[in-house]
Formats: structure tokens, C-alpha cells, sequence
């Protein structure tokens, strides 16, 4: 990251408070491993504080009560980012963002939900304004394609179906990794370049947020999250294998075993396939 400050500017909590934007907040699940959720409500609510508001049910609600350690990024529609750190310290029903939330417009004029719970995090740190720096990732995004052309390997397993590949190689899809650092932190970088491999790997160019990537340990457990400016999304984990080179370019590739639909109506788990089990109770 490139600067590590300790508090949001009054530029920064105006810049991240409307309502239509992207926000990432990565979680450790149970088990340690990286979680990636999309929160529009994400956002700066004062100089050491951020704030999400919860209309639906979600693994990320749960996964902060079991562990506070968090990342967020957040990048508004002119493309420019926050990223960084926070710790979850609780919840509230009422207050300013409860009433904030439930003013705007997608939920004081929504029939069927509005935001129910407010969850408070403090800050650690985080890396300033800093715009999405477009004509490199487009750069690394050719690079990927070259890598992933020469890089093929026969006979691997159908991890990816015929939508998650498509959706994952759609170069005007936003794509972002996670994993959890040494400081038991989790890590949210962009990696808009990614796409797959074939049917069980991803792979992405270095060429763009080199260091960051670069730093990323071999065999560690990383969380791929793909999504569209259509509110469409997709979560993958698996393990990092580390760094190639395929033709001359340098990438890293991710061997995934784990495939998650976060999308209303029915979000789920797609991959390992869940056993169908009768409905017993009514």
C-alpha cells in the first residue's frame, strides 16, 4: 500500500459516504480463511471510524462477532480507492447512521427491507486517495491473456463451470484478492487483470500493484472476488501456488477449490457441489 495513515480527512468520509459505490470488506472465517463481502453501505463515518448497514443475512456479519480483524476497500465511481484495515467493535439499532442509511433513497423508498443493524469498526490504518491506475491494469490484463494462452495444462478439474470462467475472463470486470497477513489482518488488493486459467486455476500479471502482489506467500490461502457494475458476483478461494513465468510474462496463479455464489435470491455455495438433503420439518 502506498501510504499507511491512521485517520479518514473530512475529503475521505465526503467521498465515501454516497450511496452508489463499491464497497469490499474481507473477513476470517472460522477456519482462517479470507472472506470477501460486497457492502454498498460501506463507508468512513468519522475520522477513526467506518460503519455498514445490514439489510440481508451474510457470512460477514457472523465472521466479525467470531474474529474483529477486517480489510476494506472502498472505491467510489470516479474510480478512486481507500484501502486498509479495521477492527469491528459493535453494533447498534439505532443512532445517526441508522437514520442516514435508512434515508437514502434505496431503502426509505424500498417496500420490502430496509437496514436494520449498524456495525461499527475502527480504523487502523489505511493507504489515503489513490486512483485506480487504469492504463496499466489495462496493460496487465493483455499480459494475463498472453500468460493464460501459453499457460494452458490439459486434464485439470472442473473447479470453474462455463459461467464463472466467462464471467472471471470479461475484462471490464472488477476483480480483487484477499488473503490474511502475518498480522492476522486481511489483505484486499485489486487484480482487475485476473482471469482463469482453465477450469480450476486463475491466474494474474504482476505488472500492476507489483509489490503487493509480489509479497503475497506461495501457498497461502487466497480469496478471488469477481463482480460486475451490474451488482452480478462471484467468490472463489483456494491455494496460491506462487509465481510463473509463461511466456516471458511474470503471474501469479491460484489453484481454486472452493466456489461461492453470494447473489440473491438464493446465495449458496457452488463448488465442492452441497449433498441435497429432504425437507423434514414445515
Amino acid at each position: 500500500m502506498e501510504q499507511s495513515l491512521t485517520t479518514f480527512s473530512p475529503a475521505d468520509i465526503e467521498s465515501t459516504q454516497p450511496a452508489m459505490k463499491i464497497g469490499l470488506l474481507a473477513t476470517v472465517t472460522p477456519e482462517g480463511l479470507p472472506h470477501v463481502t460486497m457492502l454498498s453501505t460501506l463507508m468512513a463515518c468519522g475520522p477513526a471510524q467506518l460503519s455498514f448497514g445490514q439489510f440481508t443475512e451474510g457470512f460477514s456479519k457472523k465472521h466479525i462477532l467470531n474474529n474483529p480483524k477486517t480489510g476494506f476497500l472502498i472505491m467510489s465511481l470516479d474510480k478512486n480507492l481507500w484501502r486498509g484495515k479495521a477492527t469491528y467493535t459493535h453494533y447498534a439499532k439505532n443512532g445517526p447512521e441508522y437514520d442516514y442509511y435508512n434515508n437514502v433513497p434505496m431503502f426509505r423508498y424500498n417496500a420490502y427491507f430496509g437496514v436494520h443493524t449498524v456495525y461499527y469498526l475502527d480504523l487502523v490504518s489505511h493507504t489515503g486517495k489513490s486512483p485506480l491506475p487504469m492504463n496499466r491494469i489495462i496493460f496487465a490484463a493483455v499480459q494475463t491473456m498472453l500468460a493464460r494462452a501459453l499457460g494452458r495444462k490439459p486434464g485439470v478439474q472442473s473447479v470453474l463451470n462455463g459461467w464463472t470462467r466467462a464471467f472471471l475472463d470479461k475484462i471490464d470486470n472488477l476483480k480483487f484478492l484477499s488473503y490474511v497477513g502475518a498480522d492476522g489482518y486481511p489483505v484486499l488488493i485489486p487484480a482487475i487483470q485476473a482471469q482463469s486459467l482453465d477450469k480450476q486455476h486463475v491466474l494474474f500479471s504482476t505488472s500492476v500493484y507489483t509489490d503487493e502482489l509480489e509479497a503475497i506467500p506461495a501457498g497461502a490461502d487466497l480469496a478471488v472476488f469477481s463482480m460486475a457494475l451490474t451488482m452480478e458476483d462471484v467468490l472463489l478461494r483456494g491455494k496460491y501456488q506462487g509465481l510463473r513465468r509463461m511466456g516471458g510474462v511474470r503471474a501469479g496463479v491460484v489453484a481454486v477449490d472452493w466456489v461461492y455464489n453470494p447473489m440473491p435470491p438464493t446465495p449458496g455455495q457452488v463448488y465442492p457441489a452441497l449433498e441435497l438433503k429432504p425437507v423434514t420439518e414445515f
